[in-house]
């Protein structure tokens, strides 16, 4: 993954995760599979039982975690392309929850759409301090429109050993589809081709 190396240049990196999910059904008769992943990173906090008011140590290299991740998890959908995606991640019990929103804001939000081949909506997200283990549900919502009702979900995500107190998990999420079997109405994929 050419991207990793350069978060390794910025962070001090303990390893890469990643979760691969095939869903045929949900109780109906099986369709087009719906494949999710989620990727994630773990970085030692260099805030870790500070306060500081300046955390551009976090941000200014963070679009190498967002190309990073977005490349990883394109790998894992096989060649099928991304039609949501979602970020967020997991300070360590010594951290805050400020320390991974600086991880995640534009300049990792941008590589992340550049690597989903795209992306018009804001991404969804979710942060927290937890102890390691701790699982995040990273919410998915369609990339190139929020409002398509069709595609809100969500994926599970846990490093059994991680974070540790002194640690950041970052992590993204990316499906191929909707919920499968999604039925309650709404916006939908096509209404966003014909405005197009």
């Amino acid at each position: 993954m050419k991207h990793s190396a350069s978060v390794e240049k910025h962070y001090e990196v303990r390893g890469w995760y990643s979760s691969v999910q095939e869903i045929l059904h949900d109780g109906g008769a099986p369709g087009e599979t719906l494949i999710k992943v989620a990727v994630g990173v773990i970085i030692r906090n260099p805030f870790v039982g500070t306060y500081q008011s300046d955390l551009s140590a976090l941000t200014q290299p963070s679009a190498a975690i967002g190309h990073a991740l977005g490349e990883r998890a394109v790998a894992l959908l096989g060649g099928r392309p991304a039609e949501s995606y979602g970020k967020g991640g997991i300070a360590g019990v010594g951290g805050e929850q400020e320390h991974v929103v600086a991880c995640i804001t534009t300049e990792f939000g941008n590589p992340l759409r550049e690597q989903v081949g795209g992306g018009d909506a804001w991404i969804s997200s979710a942060s927290k301090v937890a102890s390691a283990g701790t699982s995040i549900d990273i919410p998915l919502a369609h990339k190139d429109e929020l409002y398509i009702r069709s595609h809100y979900d969500a994926i599970t995500f846990a490093v059994p050993d991680g974070p540790r107190p002194d640690e950041i998990l970052i992590c993204v999420a990316a499906a191929t589809g909707p919920r499968v079997h999604q039925r309650v109405g709404g916006k939908t994929v096509a209404d966003l081709a014909a405005a197009q």
